[in-house]
């Protein structure tokens, strides 16, 4: 791997739902407590602070919403050094880019930063990994539970 790998995670799927519906998913807690994490506190406004939660409250992750522009794009911090939440160019940054795509919607997701964190090597490829390995499990179940939620009469 060189210098320039680990840039950035990116992940593109197409749904059979309206960029609308696509937004409230991948933006309030409850839909997102059902694709991807245990639960979920968050307000999609910029400047909000919410969290993530993974196992009864076992991982418990701060997120800061950067941008919350309804039905096209939304995108967060997170990962903060331990003990700090600000808005600082030491977290990764998650965006959602929604494009409307025939009858639905092209969801890109993007998630950069890795370098900028100020890992060693070794730290650096372990989460660029982890998160990549992640994303290739949520990212497909974001399209199948889409898929319920407007097949679903």
């Amino acid at each position: 791997m060189t210098g320039t790998e680990y840039g950035s995670i990116e992940r593109e799927i197409h749904v059979d739902a309206s960029p609308e519906v696509v937004f409230e998913v991948v933006s309030s807690p409850e839909h997102i407590s059902e694709w991807w994490t245990d639960a979920a506190e968050v307000e999609a406004t910029p400047g909000a602070v919410g969290e993530l939660v993974w196992g009864d409250r076992a991982q418990v992750v701060p997120i800061t919403v950067v941008n919350a522009e309804p039905p096209r794009l939304f995108s967060f911090r997170w990962c903060y050094p331990e003990g700090k939440i600000d808005d600082s160019a030491n977290s990764l940054l998650i965006t959602f880019e929604l494009t409307p795509s025939g009858t639905g919607t092209r969801i890109r997701l993007t998630e950069t930063g890795f370098r900028e964190m100020g890992w060693e090597a070794a730290k650096l490829e372990e989460q660029y990994r982890e998160h990549s390995v992640g994303w290739d499990t949520y990212v497909p179940r974001l399209g199948v539970y889409l898929a319920r939620l407007v097949s679903t009469p």
